[in-house]
């Protein structure tokens, strides 16, 4: 895992000395995560977020762009749990991400400037902050707390992680990118689509087991070259 991070931030390093465009972008992120074994977010509700970073593409070919840089992102759910109609626990948790995606972007020329393009590729993210807001009702009783994310390196295995929950999450985050959009000449117009692939409960080990508790994030941001 940390040779896998070490290994894109050197990439990221190389390609920012010859990157043939840099921009600054931000955006929005409509941010959840799955429920089911096959990867559907049902009975969650969407968390608005947002994202904010500096991006670098180093020109291949007229056609194709290596892309990368880093990126300060929301991610995480409304999540909700009902037991009876009027029994529930409901989790909104945001934890932010300093995430490197590093993109092979495929370009179809519009005119002189102008381009639409495609891109996919991995990213590697680690948590930095966050919070996790809990409301519940059992019977009668109804109570609210909210605590900041705790993230955690340790072994998953071990009886200290017996608390995990929303408000515990592994630290690391590892997935693929999807997407696409505009680039004019002082203008890029992107969405995209980040498909976790591990599993954000601490007390998870196999992330192949099903596809729960896995972050899935639609992002639309602007980027500016300079």
């Amino acid at each position: 895992m940390k040779k896998l991070i070490s290994t894109a931030f050197i990439l990221a390093i190389a390609f920012t000395v010859k990157a043939q465009q840099t921009y600054v972008t931000g955006g929005v992120n409509l941010a959840n995560i799955t429920r089911t074994n096959d990867g559907e977010t049902q009975k969650n509700n969407t968390l608005t977020t947002f994202n904010a970073g500096i991006m670098h593409r180093f020109k291949a070919s007229p056609f194709f762009a290596v892309e990368t840089g880093l990126l300060f992102t929301g991610k995480g759910s409304k999540a909700e749990t009902y037991f009876t109609n009027n029994d529930y626990v409901k989790t909104k948790f945001n934890p932010y991400y300093i995430e490197l995606p590093v993109n092979l972007v495929l370009k179809f020329p519009m005119s002189t400037n102008n381009n639409f393009f495609i891109h996919a590729g991995p990213y590697a993210a680690v948590g930095v902050a966050g919070k996790a807001k809990t409301t519940s009702s059992i019977g009668l009783i109804t109570s609210t707390s909210e605590d900041n994310i705790k993230f955690s390196n340790d072994d998953p295995t071990t009886a200290d992680n017996e608390d995990a929950g929303y408000d515990k999450l592994k630290r690391f985050d590892f997935g693929l990118n999807f997407g696409g959009g505009f680039s004019f000449k002082h203008l890029i117009l992107r969405a995209n689509y980040g498909l976790g692939l591990t599993k954000i409960n601490s007390t998870q080990t196999d992330n192949n087991a099903n596809d729960r508790n896995k972050f899935r994030t639609v992002s639309f941001s602007v980027g500016i070259p300079f």
